[in-house]
């Protein structure tokens, strides 16, 4: 696993994630949705549905921080990829670390 500097401080990566609203970055040819949480945790996803590939990006979170795909409605926890209810395969996520040394994910 390599860690990919996104953001070079925590506090540029909060201007550009509003709590609760997921966002689509590209790193390499990955893409990755990523999450800041209602509580302020950052989470890390794989950013297609793997239900039908749609972009979570586009979709919403719910009470319990979980990603809602934006065309069927598939539920996914944010923290460990799973699909609330066993439908369709599992998120692939990345790790999420923010230090003094800036804002990183896993690839």
């Amino acid at each position: 696993m390599e860690w990919i500097r996104v953001f070079s401080s925590v506090s540029e990566a909060e201007k550009q994630f509003e709590p609760g609203k997921p966002r689509l970055l590209i790193i390499g040819k990955e893409r990755i949705c990523v999450l800041r949480t209602i509580g302020g945790a950052y989470r890390a996803f794989q950013d297609a549905c793997t239900h039908n590939g749609e972009s979570l990006s586009k979709g919403h979170i719910n009470y319990r921080n979980e990603i809602i795909c934006p065309w069927h409605n598939y539920c996914f926890d944010s923290q460990t990829g799973r699909e609330i209810q066993g439908r369709s395969s599992d998120l692939v996520t990345y790790p999420v670390k923010a230090d003094s040394d800036g804002f990183f994910i896993g690839i």
